[in-house]
């Protein structure tokens, strides 16, 4: 019937109305944290400016003119600061402020944030869907965490490849300006300049090991877009019957390789010695 409700659209809608709610409240704590700040900062910043003038004045030029640049650069900097700092007492304790949250503690925002989100979390108790819909739901999910897997190993694949062409770059310009100067004394700043890029270079590709979280990312990835063209065309693993007992193991595949992937991340983030006694 037309005029019959769908409980499960409106579970729905409520649930995605809490989100919305909880993300609102994240930004405007950040707003307002920018805010507070903006008005403790910017008075301060003002008169340790006034304090810095005087200071190189006295320090400096207690006998003589400040140079004019001084006094323009400070004098700029003190009238914009001052500026700033009334603009925002203005709009913080004006009636009709712009500002979303005027006059409001942190703290009350942060009150209202975890209040939203017990909302959610009882709502979504209370309308916990079966299994097999949230094993559905998840299955759709799983492509933007694909896209996400290879956007983070191109990330580091490009890193590896720019670490690597700078230290083949500084390494040949080495040999090429010791050739050249000799002896290198007219070239000495930029020999010691080109080792320690490459000393800096090595040890940071070493450290942070882009090129085994770029394989390791790309392998995630292929892997969990094999079992989900799998589950798609009915092949093995997943060729049985029975829909529901195919997500559950597609479900329980892809949460084990996501598993290993974040296992490799923490090996990778280790030290050698403890990667050695990880593995």
């Amino acid at each position: 019937m037309a005029g019959m409700q769908n409980p499960v659209g409106d579970t729905t809608e409520l649930l995605i109305e809490h989100r919305r709610e909880i993300a609102n409240l994240v930004q405007r704590i950040k707003n307002r944290r920018m805010q507070v700040f903006g008005l403790y900062a910017t008075p301060v910043a003002l008169v340790l400016t006034v304090v810095v003038w005087a200071g190189l004045k006295v320090l400096l030029w207690l006998h003589g003119d400040t140079p004019t640049a001084i006094n323009g650069i400070c004098t700029a900097t003190v009238f914009f600061l001052a500026i700033a700092s009334v603009v925002q007492l203005v709009l913080e304790f004006q009636s009709d402020s712009p500002w979303e949250d005027p006059k409001t503690p942190v703290r009350q925002l942060k009150l209202k944030l975890a209040l939203a989100e017990e909302r959610h979390v009882l709502e979504a108790r209370r309308h916990t869907p079966p299994v097999t819909d949230r094993q559905a739901s998840y299955k759709e999910r799983i492509p933007g965490e694909i896209l996400r897997l290879r956007k983070e190993s191109r990330h580091y694949r490009r890193l590896h490849l720019l670490m690597q062409w700078i230290l083949f770059i500084s390494s040949a310009a080495i040999s090429a300006v010791t050739a050249w100067y000799d002896p290198p004394q007219p070239a000495k700043g930029v020999l010691i300049g080109l080792g320690a890029t490459v000393t800096v270079i090595t040890a940071a590709a070493g450290y942070f090991k882009p090129r085994e979280r770029a394989f390791n990312l790309q392998q995630t990835a292929d892997s969990i877009e094999q079992h989900t063209t799998a589950l798609e065309l009915g092949i093995a693993p997943y060729s049985a019957a029975d829909e529901k007992g195919n997500l559950a193991l597609y479900a329980t595949t892809i949460e084990g390789l996501r598993a290993e992937q974040r296992m490799r991340e923490q090996q990778l983030d280790q030290p050698q010695q403890g990667q050695q006694s990880v593995l």
